[in-house]
Formats: structure tokens, C-alpha cells, sequence
């Protein structure tokens, strides 16, 4: 699938041994395919399975390749019901913030999208996609020549190393945690726990820094997926000066196209032109309009009926991660103009019914739930056939190793649910085990939730009590160690095509931590060996290794219930240009927005 762009001369395409996942969907042209299909949508989907292109200096040149008929000038309305998750690159791992992360900040490397829906990976700071030597282990990079903060400050491979650093301190919790612990292990905090703010660095055989222009990274087994890992939002370049630690969610600084004018969290942010972004350095972002203001608390409902009617400001606007209100699709469909004004796709997410293994230490009581659980209410919340498929298990059709047929709860048989089952498995299991804390988002959707999961577990016999979490902190709140959460709806897509970034970030027993993605608490030591494994086959061998894991995961541990695999329908007004459905961001490419007139 992935390719690099028509113009550059040649490209690497590196064989991904420890697996690779890019974070979209599958549409791929302007408006996009998925639809009512399941099995052509799922179909479209494997194709981002495929390895990625790692691409050379030439595609790593900008400025940007110009969209035909693309005009300056204007302000982008953004609507989005809750308030983003985090501004600081160090901590975003979810995609309303990687949405804002685009625009914003800039990383060693990037991905890049052709007119297909085609994914390379590009030098952004870097010259290039990086250079491997020493059979994968050690990694080079080049920045380029030019590149300025907002404030014109030149970034130097001092900024990089301080970026990586960074993550090494205690107040980073809610980003990846590949690199860190790639370069020193899983308790990786102790090998610097200042996070070089204490003037103590990692040493020189680890990350060397040795002149302005060139990083290198050196680890103890070959890494080939490290140039998508550095494409990551969060690990976008943190400039050392400027840097207030926790403060720097507020403000943080530049590099990107745009800037912060204002922040207002939780209700505006707006975001100007950065005059000291050079497109020259930069091949992949555009700097159409003048600025975006995005706009918070605006409901889904309300979202779609201001987009649908196409009204003064409302021409302008388009929805970050929100998507067209479940019970307007069809309004929405009927309507020629606005249809035509949606993009749609698959997205990489597998939604599912998250255990906490540390309170539902029972597995009957979970094995009941998976089987209680109403998949088919539960997409019918989300838009129906336009809102998701019924997922049988925990590896979405994007992710290489997909199974589509099997399903060891009958999820495919009984969408509905198969409630006399789970009352089978829970006739001998004490009331009190079957009283569950459910946690689900303060938002439209997440209600919509709520009723669907109190609904069909009651029928099972669970008394199931719901517990409201702020939408702005929910991953937040279910990712502390100590929540007072028995379950929880979770969604996770492929970091970059590999199921080494499904299994290994939610089920590694080494990733129970306060901001880690482990939201079920697993610590199983043959999960953990077969994780160990995987990460040093090569693909073909990795491919068995990782669905043996999954196998043993689903069905031997069950720390979640599969429910469903999200598609992506959102709607944009009609004066906006270059809209179309992003294959990485599985949402509006945010990159290449411009106003009509």
C-alpha cells in the first residue's frame, strides 16, 4: 500500500521484523468508500497492511507539492465536543491531539500521504528517513539546514536529544513509550530520572548528539520500525529552551505552520500562521489558511446539523474527531449536497469492553460479559454499517495477521449478544462478583454507551453501576493504576502496520504503569515470552508468534471483550477545499485545508 511520492527518485522499503501499523482507514480517494459493505470496506482495509516506504531526501524536500486550485487566506472553524486531551507532544497518543500535533509541531521524520491514500515515511527535520547501520541497531539522522522555532530560535540535535530525554521524567505519562524503552529497557525512568532537566544526559552509546546537525540512536537489537515510531506526534521536537515542564501544556512552542494565539482549555483555541515554519524544509504540510479556531463543549448532534445546513461561519468548518451524529446519517445521506461533503473510511481502532484485571479477577464473570456484550446496539449507537463492523476479536482488518473468521465468543453469530450463555457461566458465580463499576464518557456517545452496555449485562444478571468520567481526561482517568473501574470501553488502532504496536503497548506485562496503554492491568508470563519473541523474528516467523498471542490472549486471559471495528463519516462545510480521508490519521487530512473563496 505504502508508497513515497511520484517525484522522488528512489525509496528503501525496509522488511519490518518487529511489525509495523499505520493509525487509519481505507478510503482512498477525496470522499472516500467505506460504506454499508463490511466485507468490500474490510477488504479496502487490509490494504493498509501493507510495509510501509521508507523514502529518500528527494521526497523529503519541500516545499509540499501545490493542490490544484488551493487558495490563501481565512480562518478554518474546527468543531469538537471534548477538550483536547494534551498539548504537550510528549503526552499525546490520542487523535484529537495528534490532529491538533500536525499542524503545530514538527518530528525527526513524517508521514506522508499521496493522492491514493498512499503512506511513506519522509525526513521532516531530517534530510531524510534515516540511515540504519550495524544490521538495524544504530540509527542517523540529518537535520536540515534552516529549521526555526516560533520564536527563531535554530533547532539543533541538542533539541532532539532534550526531546527524547524529556520523556524520560516522571510529569510525561500519557505518551509512547517505544524509543524510551527501546534505548533503555522498561524501567527505562531509572537510566534518567531528572529527564536531562538536571543537566545529567543519556550517555553518547545510547543517544549521541555528536554536532548540531546529527543524531544518532544506538540500541540493543536492530529496530526497523524506528523512522514511523519518530513519526509519531509524540515524539515531535520539544525545543530545550522554552521548555516549562508541566506547564508546557499551555503553551507549548511551535515548529509546525501554525502557532498558538490562544489557548482558552476546554473552550477555544486559536491558532495562527507561524512566520518562522520555511515550506522550503518542509514536503509533507501546507499554510493555506490564515489560522484555525478550534471550537470545544460543540456537540455531535449539534456539530452535524450546523454542517448540514451550511450556513454563514459553518461553511468553514469541519470536525476534528467527532463525526456525523448517529441519528442524522440518513439526513445527512439523503441530502445530495451535504453528502457530498463527507469523507469516510476505516479506521484501525478495535473498540472494546476493557477489564481491569485487578478487580474482575474472575474470568467467568469476564467470559460472561464478552458473550453478554451487544455489539449489534452498540454500532447501531455509532451510525450503524456507516459507524462500524462487528469485531469477533482483537486484531482489526487493518492490521496485518487478521482473522476475520475467528471469533471464539460468537460475536459474528450473536451480535445481539448471547445472554442465556453468559446467565449459564454466572449461575454459580457469588452476587457479588457480578456487580460491576462500568466507566463511560461524559459525551452524547458515551452515553449512548452507557444505556448499551447496562442494557444487555443486566439481562445477563450483572448489576452493573455506571460511573461518569470527564470525555477531555477519560483515558487519562482509566489509565491510572489505581482506578476504581472494573471496565471501561477502550479503542486501540495500529501504531504503524504490525501487530507488535497492538500487542505489545496494551497486553506487555512490563507496561502496567500510571499513562500506560495497558488499561486491563495483564501480567502474563507467557504473553510477555511471546512478545519477546516476535520482536526478534522475522516477519513471516513474527506473523505465527503474534497470532498465537492473540489466540492465548482471547481465550486464555481475556482481558477484553472485542465489540467493534470504527469507520470514520464526518462531514465538512461546503467553502472548504481539499478535503478528503486520511490513510494515518483515519480523519480530515489536516494537512492540505484551504478555503474556496
Amino acid at each position: 500500500m505504502m508508497s513515497q511520492r511520484a517525484r522522488a527518485a528512489r525509496a528503501v522499503v525496509i522488511a519490518l521484523a518487529a511489525g509495523s501499523l499505520a493509525l487509519t482507514a481505507c478510503s482512498k480517494n477525496e470522499g472516500g468508500k467505506s460504506g454499508t459493505d463490511s466485507k468490500k470496506d474490510q477488504k479496502e482495509a487490509a490494504v493498509q497492511s501493507q510495509p510501509v516506504v521508507y523514502a529518500d531526501a528527494a521526497a523529503s524536500t519541500g516545499p509540499a507539492k501545490d493542490l490544484p486550485g488551493a487558495k490563501s487566506g481565512g480562518t478554518i472553524t474546527v468543531y469538537q465536543e471534548s477538550g483536547l486531551s494534551h498539548l504537550d507532544p510528549g503526552q499525546i497518543y490520542v487523535s484529537d491531539s495528534r490532529q491538533v500535533a500536525y499542524l503545530l509541531f514538527r518530528r525527526l521524520t513524517q508521514f506522508q500521504e499521496d493522492d491514493r491514500g498512499n503512506v511513506s515515511v519522509v525526513g521532516d527535520l531530517a534530510t531524510d528517513s534515516g540511515k540504519s547501520s550495524d544490521g538495524g541497531r544504530t540509527w542517523t539522522f540529518t537535520l536540515k539546514d534552516g529549521i526555526k522555532d516560533e520564536h527563531g530560535n535554530p533547532l539543533t540535535s541538542a533539541d532532539i536529544r532534550h526531546t527524547i530525554e524529556r520523556q524520560y521524567a516522571k510529569f510525561i505519562f500519557d505518551g509512547p513509550t517505544y524509543v524510551q524503552t527501546w534505548l533503555s529497557g522498561a524501567d527505562y525512568r531509572k537510566a534518567l530520572p531528572g529527564g536531562g532537566f538536571d543537566g545529567k544526559h543519556l550517555p553518547a552509546s545510547v543517544l549521541d548528539t555528536p554536532d548540531d546537525k546529527t543524531v544518532v540512536f544506538h540500541f540493543g537489537q536492530p529496530r526497523p520500525d524506528l523512522p514511523q515510531t519518530l513519526a509519531m506526534a509524540g515524539y515531535a521536537v520539544v525545543p530545550a529552551k522554552g521548555d516549562t515542564k508541566e506547564r508546557y501544556e499551555k503553551k507549548p512552542v511551535a515548529t509546525g505552520p501554525y502557532k498558538i494565539a490562544e489557548n482558552k482549555v476546554g473552550k477555544t483555541l486559536k491558532l495562527v500562521r507561524n512566520t518562522r515554519w520555511d515550506p522550503k524544509t518542509d514536503s509533507v504540510r501546507h499554510q493555506y489558511v490564515d489560522g484555525f479556531t478550534f471550537q470545544f463543549g460543540v456537540t455531535e448532534s449539534t456539530q452535524t446539523k450546523r454542517l448540514i445546513a451550511d450556513e454563514g461561519d459553518n461553511k468553514n468548518a469541519i470536525q476534528l474527531t467527532g463525526g456525523v451524529d448517529a441519528t442524522q446519517i440518513q439526513d445527512v445521506i439523503k441530502n445530495p449536497d451535504a453528502s457530498k461533503r463527507t469523507v469516510k473510511g476505516y479506521q484501525p481502532y478495535v473498540m472494546s469492553l476493557t477489564f481491569n484485571l485487578d478487580r474482575v479477577k474472575n474470568k467467568k464473570v469476564r467470559e460472561a460479559a464478552a458473550y453478554a456484550v451487544n455489539s449489534k446496539s452498540l454500532i447501531a449507537g455509532e451510525g450503524g454499517a456507516y459507524g462500524g463492523d462487528v469485531a469477533p476479536n482483537l486484531f482489526a482488518p487493518t492490521l496485518p495477521g487478521y482473522e476475520p473468521a475467528y471469533d471464539p465468543y460468537g460475536r459474528l453469530k450473536t451480535p445481539q449478544g448471547n445472554v442465556a450463555k453468559a446467565k449459564e457461566i454466572l449461575k454459580d458465580v457469588p452476587a457479588a462478583e457480578k456487580k460491576l463499576v462500568f466507566a463511560y464518557a461524559n459525551s452524547e456517545q458515551g452515553q449512548r454507551r452507557k444505556v448499551a452496555i447496562e442494557d444487555a449485562l443486566s439481562k445477563a444478571g450483572f448489576d452493573v453501576v455506571a460511573k461518569e468520567i470527564d470525555s477531555a481526561s477519560y483515558y487519562e482517568q482509566i489509565g491510572k493504576l489505581d482506578n476504581p473501574y472494573d471496565m471501561y470501553i477502550s479503542g486501540w488502532g495500529q501504531d504503524w502496520p504490525s501487530p507488535g504496536t497492538v500487542v505489545t503497548p496494551i497486553y506487555d506485562g512490563s507496561q502496567v504503569f500510571d499513562g500506560s496503554a495497558n488499561y486491563s492491568h495483564v501480567k502474563d508470563p507467557k504473553v510477555d515470552a511471546l512478545i519477546k519473541k516476535a520482536l526478534t523474528q522475522a516477519p513471516a516467523e513474527a506473523a505465527k508468534t503474534w497470532k498465537e498471542a492473540h489466540h492465548y490472549l482471547l481465550e486464555n486471559v481475556l482481558p477484553a471483550a472485542p465489540l467493534w471495528y470504527t469507520k470514520q463519516f464526518q462531514l465538512a462545510g461546503s467553502n472548504v477545499g481539499g478535503v478528503r480521508y486520511s490513510t494515518e490519521s483515519s480523519l480530515i487530512d489536516i494537512n492540505r485545508l484551504y478555503l474556496k473563496s
